[in-house]
Order: C-alpha cells, then structure tokens, then sequence
C-alpha cells in the first residue's frame, strides 16, 4: 500500500469512527449500512475496517478509554489535596464520558463490562493511590480499603452514565453530581463537597 493510499485509508478510519460515535449516540441499534451511509462510503469500506459491529464499538470504547485516562490526569493536575484532585477528576472525566456514555449501554452487549473495567486499569490504579493518599492523611475517611473505594467509585460513575441514558438525571447536571457523590462517598461533609465541585466546575 503506497503512502497516500494508507493515509486515506487512515482518514476514512477515523471518519468511520467518528460517525460512528455520532450514529450510536442518536440511535443505538444503528447497523453497519446506516453507518456507512453516514459516512458516505460504502459498506465494504466499513468492513474492511471493522469485520463486525462488535469490533467497531470496541475500538470506540478503546478511544474512549484512552479519553477518560487522559482527563483524569489532566483532572488531577495542581491540585492542592485529594479532595480537590478526587473532584477534579471526577469533573474532567465526566466532561469526556458524558459524550460516551451510550458506549457503556452498548459494550455490555459486546465488550461486556469485564472488558472495560480491564482496559481501564491504568485509571483505576490512578484512583486507588490518590484514595489512599487521601485515607491517610485523613482528608477521607471509609470504611472501605482504598482499592475498594476506588472500585465503589468508578461503579458510581457506571449508574449514574446510566441514569442519564434512561432519563433519570438531566445531562447538565450530571457532572457535577457525580463529583459530589464521589466524594461524600470517601466520606467528605456533604456541605464542603458541595461548595468545592461548585468552585471546581465555575472556575
């Protein structure tokens, strides 16, 4: 293959992802055809990409995945204790799951949820120290062991992605309260983890 066919190969890729996203978003039964209507290329172009629906839905939850780790670092960045990163990251990762979030709906059908809580290790692993950290220096208090609270956690994020695909928690809202609720979970006063998401998400 010469360069500036792979190129274009690469760019329907990433145009066949793309749409994708967007199809699966407005109607989640979309098949491959409509998809490669969308796209505007043909059906054989999707395929030659991705042999099944299966496999294209888990190279979106692949990017997706590698978009939260990027946001929970970022998230965490200058941040001036764990209750201030926990919030952070919560903020940062929701901004980026929320345009996702129909993904987790349609991974447990093909990735299962084993697959995606595998491939989001690195993060979890980013969670437990800055749980522990925080456990120990007394910022959170749990009964729970960090690595369980960090479990408990991305759980949390999971149900409430969720509640907004079925209507229960508006869009909008949902940021910010998954941030509260993380952190009440690691057992910050309810008041101050309020008016510290609020700072957060204002600032």
């Amino acid at each position: 293959m010469t360069t500036g066919s792979s190129s274009r190969a690469d760019a329907n890729r990433r145009r066949i992802l793309d749409v994708a996203l967007a199809e699966l978003l407005r109607d989640p039964d979309a098949s491959m055809d409509q998809i490669a209507r969308a796209a505007g290329v043909v059906r054989r172009t999707v395929y030659g990409h991705f042999p099944n629906r299966d496999a294209l839905i888990g190279t979106l939850v692949d990017g997706a995945v590698e978009a939260v780790a990027a946001a929970h670092s970022a998230g965490r960045e200058g941040a001036g204790d764990p209750a201030q990163a926990l919030a952070g990251s919560v903020l940062a990762v929701w901004e980026v799951a929320d345009r996702y979030r129909i993904l987790v709906s349609l991974a447990q059908r093909s990735v299962t949820m084993q697959g995606i809580r595998e491939r989001l290790a690195p993060v979890r692993e980013a969670s437990v120290a800055l749980l522990r950290e925080g456990l120990d220096r007394g910022v959170f208090s749990s009964p729970l062991p960090a690595p369980a609270l960090a479990y408990v956690h991305e759980q949390l994020l999971f149900a409430l992605m969720e509640a907004v695909n079925d209507g229960l928690l508006p869009p909008e809202q949902a940021g910010r309260s998954a941030a509260v609720t993380a952190l009440t979970a690691a057992g910050v006063p309810a008041s101050l983890a309020g008016s510290l998401v609020t700072r957060l998400a204002d600032a």
